[in-house]
């Protein structure tokens, strides 16, 4: 009993003594960028509004196309997970079959893989 008396006021001090703590290491960790980095951010920094709506749209541009690449090479590398995943549950499969006595036909095994691909999609 005594260890649920306690539980409410423990918890609650746990969670603002984690909120303290983790904001101070994510200040620290936030100063402590690349110099070479903030460096170049100063040097982009333009003087008219103008050229700092250009220089934004740009490095939004610029981006979203890094994160449209990353989710190709994401997607890929995913489907190529895929096919090996499926190629490893068929050659599983055959040498099931084989030890059972009953051998699957490479019809129904295409079959199979189809609807897998399908129920991942």
């Amino acid at each position: 009993m005594s260890q649920r008396d306690g539980f409410a006021s423990g918890f609650l001090a746990g969670a603002i003594f984690g909120s303290v703590v983790g904001g101070i290491i994510g200040t620290l960790v936030a100063t402590r960028r690349d110099p070479e980095e903030i460096a170049e951010e100063e040097r982009q920094i333009p003087t008219n509004s103008g050229e700092a709506k250009k220089a934004l749209k740009r490095r939004q541009m610029r981006a979203s196309d890094n994160e449209s690449m990353e989710m190709e090479t994401a997607r890929r590398s995913l489907e190529d997970k895929i096919a090996q995943l499926n190629a490893t549950i068929d050659e599983v499969r055959q040498q099931l079959g084989n030890v059972n006595g009953t051998s699957s036909t490479s019809e129904q095994l295409n079959h199979e893989r189809s609807l897998r691909s399908e129920e991942l999609r």
